[in-house]
């Protein structure tokens, strides 16, 4: 077995997996070959014969016959309100269309219509075997906004269908006191931090972990703020209220360091050299000051320097990207900031070997919410013309699937009881229709999703 666990007088099992690969994604990434669940929890995870004794009159077994058990995905950034309005309309395709926007066809008015979005991004994802996510950005600087899927009203929604039981997936939330992809302003934090009352916690289900701020913006759009100089000579900028390049910055790190002192996470939109690095420098000395485990993280990332991956081990900061959207906007990355860029772009693998907590995610609706294309576009980083993009950024296939599961389970603060398929752990798992071991990266995308199992509950099975 892969616990300590006595075999003597066990209970049998409500369900028991058996015959196939089970990736427990532990600490070891062992391998097991059946796996037994009792109450909403993993009872057992071992060998056949080890999980058999558990097989009651009443147990439901499913025989595998090879197929492969995951610990349920996590995506760690998707936009679950947008999504459920925009599907299965994706940014990324629309761009490559040649439209610009993005934003749902009509305004999200009522909390029914918030509802019907967030239980139809449930559905989907139920059927993609996604059992947690982090929805990155929802709060009172939105509540004006014009899609009306990022307001306050939208954290209210997802703690009354959590309450109800009506979530299909656990969500944990940040909070946004700036415009999506807009400008932050360190007065309009400070009064968010001090004025706004998020809903409470639905334990398990519905958490408001802490909150999201935008640095900047993306390279192609020439307004991430970098180190190297785009084509025109210029070095884009902050995000950020400010009369001057100096007071941007300071109101930026005011902020983080408002937001920490609060004792909230933080996800920072941070994607240029200067503004990851600066974002790095004061997760470090925020976190410095008082020793908290903050879990802050940067978010898309996509120019990094080796000293600023090495200050993000230092403090314990995580990156939280997307392999898409670095195989589909490697060209304009080029165009925008040159070719020798690029060998700093999306850094996966030097994240890793930095030891930086690394999450894939999908940002949906900007891509596809489905994970196996993600793992897929970071195992092969191959575009949608075939060509392979950042080579020397490539993971390994086991690297990619925790970081859609273990890791995200560490960036919500749960890896104690989920993000890994361990004796006691919260049942949340997914069953592919055949072996994660003998599939070819490129062809998982292909590969359906069997069943999806939530604290025990099958939410999903074809």
């Amino acid at each position: 077995m892969l616990q300590n666990e006595s075999l003597s007088d066990p209970v049998p099992a409500d369900v028991v997996m058996t015959g196939g690969t089970v990736h427990t994604v532990d600490a070891a990434d062992r391998v097991a070959e059946a796996i037994a669940v009792t109450g909403g929890r993993i009872a057992r995870v071992g060998t056949a014969g080890e999980v058999a004794p558990l097989i009651g009159p009443r147990t439901r077994v499913i025989r595998l016959r090879g197929r492969s058990v995951l610990p349920g995905i996590n995506d760690s950034h998707l936009h679950g309100v947008w999504l459920g309005q925009m599907w299965p309309d994706l940014l990324m395709d629309q761009m490559a269309a040649g439209h610009h926007g993005g934003e749902p066809p009509s305004r999200l008015e009522t909390a029914g219509a918030r509802r019907g979005a967030i239980l139809r991004t449930g559905e989907l994802l139920a059927s993609l075997g996604v059992t947690s996510y982090t929805e990155p950005g929802l709060g009172p600087g939105e509540d004006a906004g014009p899609s009306g899927c990022f307001g306050s009203a939208a954290l209210r929604d997802y703690a009354d269908l959590a309450a109800e039981g009506l979530l299909s997936a656990r969500v944990t939330a940040l909070m946004l006191f700036g415009e999506l992809d807009g400008a932050s302003s360190l007065p309009g934090l400070l009064a968010g931090l001090r004025d706004f009352v998020p809903p409470a916690d639905v334990p398990g289900w519905f958490r408001v972990a802490g909150v999201k701020i935008f640095a900047d913006g993306i390279p192609p759009m020439r307004n991430a703020w970098t180190d190297e100089p785009y084509a025109d000579g210029t070095h884009g900028g902050l995000l950020v209220e400010g009369g001057s390049e100096a007071e941007r910055e300071a109101g930026l790190v005011a902020m983080i360091d408002a937001a920490h002192a609060a004792g909230h996470q933080i996800g920072v939109h941070a994607t240029g050299s200067r503004t990851t690095r600066k974002v790095a420098d004061a997760f470090g000395a925020a976190t410095a000051r008082d020793g908290r485990d903050a879990r802050h993280y940067v978010i898309h990332g996509d120019v990094i320097s080796p000293a600023t991956l090495a200050a993000m081990a230092a403090a314990r900061v995580g990156l939280n990207t997307q392999a898409g959207i670095a195989v589909a906007t490697e060209d304009m990355l080029r165009d925008a900031l040159g070719e020798d860029v690029l060998a700093r772009a999306w850094p996966t693998r030097d994240a890793l070997a930095a030891g930086v907590p690394l999450c894939l995610s999908s940002d949906a609706p900007v891509l596809t919410p489905d994970w196996r294309a993600g793992i897929a576009a970071a195992v092969t980083r191959r575009g949608l013309d075939g060509s392979v993009r950042g080579a020397a950024q490539r993971l390994a296939l086991a690297q990619a699937l925790r970081a859609y599961t273990a890791t995200p389970a560490w960036q919500d603060g749960a890896e104690d009881w989920k993000g890994s398929l361990e004796q006691g752990k919260v049942a949340d798992l997914c069953v592919l229709e055949a072996s994660l071991l003998e599939t070819e990266a490129e062809a998982l995308p292909q590969v359906p999703v069997a069943l999806t199992m939530v604290g025990g509950r099958v939410v999903h099975e074809l």
